[in-house]
């Protein structure tokens, strides 16, 4: 993954085309390569739970510097519901306390994506 469009159709290609959401990190060094990218939530054909807790246990394992999220929205649509810019603000704040950049956090549906980063949400 060396470049953001490279990411983004990299997670298009894993998540677009899935029956129930998943939620996934990609943890990345102090030069943004990645380190590890992870399936860390699954959840139901319209909602997935998130512990921000958890994704910075596997950070801090993974000694990352940064993360990446992303999430498929089986709705079809892939504007970012109020719960979303919620738990992605909780994840921030989370990582912010162990001094872990959150990069990005893109929505995915079919053929369409949301990034938090390119809207000013980060």
């Amino acid at each position: 993954m060396t470049n953001p469009q490279v990411m983004r159709h990299c997670l298009q290609s894993m998540l677009a085309h899935q029956e129930r959401e998943i939620f996934m990190a990609i943890f990345l060094d102090n030069q943004h390569r990645v380190l590890q990218a992870q399936k860390i939530f699954t959840g139901s054909i319209n909602s997935v739970e998130v512990h921000p807790r958890e994704i910075v246990r596997e950070a801090l394992k993974l000694n990352a510097a940064a993360i990446i999220l992303a999430h498929n929205n089986t709705s079809g649509m892939a504007e970012p519901s109020r719960a979303d810019r919620h738990i992605t603000h909780k994840v921030s704040a989370a990582c912010a306390l162990m001094n872990i950049r959150l990069l990005n956090h893109l929505v995915i549906s079919h053929g369409e994506y949301v990034s938090f980063a390119e809207r000013g949400w980060l």
